[in-house]
């Protein structure tokens, strides 16, 4: 069966392999437009969906479309890759004001078709991140190495970033950008039969 995984990103193209040994990436064209209305959960949830169906559209046969989606959140306010170093500036010092935490959502979407039978998950995943006190010239250092841009929240926990990260409650790889644990229940039913 197809296993195609409807994202470029690199994070979760390292996390998916380490569940699944031979998948194929097609990036979705989605516009990630949703009601604003939604909670930060269901907002992440229907992006997930909308990136997996477009991708499941455009195909067809037997196949597994894995699509996700990452939002930083702080007092309800969700963060996105910052469009400029100020923007990402201001949102690494939000992280750090106050209690100096921020949850991190995922939302995942797999959706199936096997044997002309149609079935999709949605679901998310949420951690939560505590960071230390990040100096000025700390941020914009991070900031300079260019790896802030392509990143939810401005910042990624597995990258030099995470000498900042003092502790999480969660699991890491949703804050990387893939629930796996959460995929690989799904995805056992279908290819470890």
């Amino acid at each position: 069966m197809r296993i195609i995984l409807a994202s470029g990103s690199p994070r979760r193209k390292d996390l998916l392999k380490l569940i699944v040994e031979d998948f194929e990436i097609i990036v979705s064209g989605d516009e990630e437009i949703v009601d604003d209305s939604l909670s930060p959960e269901e907002r992440a949830t229907e992006i997930a969906y909308n990136k997996a169906k477009d991708v499941y559209d455009k195909t067809d046969g037997d196949r597994i479309v894995i699509g996700a989606d990452t939002m930083v959140v702080k007092d309800n306010v969700i963060y996105g890759k910052p469009k400029d170093r100020d923007d990402a500036y201001n949102m690494i010092k939000t992280f750090i004001s106050g209690d100096k935490t921020h949850e991190v959502i995922t939302g995942l979407c797999v959706l199936v078709c096997k044997d002309g039978e149609y079935k999709e998950y949605k679901t998310y995943d949420k951690s939560k991140e505590y960071l230390k006190d990040i100096s000025d010239e700390e941020i914009y250092r991070w900031i300079d190495t260019g790896k802030a841009y392509d990143k939810a929240g401005a910042y990624g926990i597995n990258t030099e970033f995470g000498v900042y990260v003092e502790k999480i409650e969660g699991n890491f790889n949703t804050i990387v950008g893939l629930p796996i644990h959460m995929l690989y229940d799904i995805l056992k039913q279908y290819i470890y039969e």
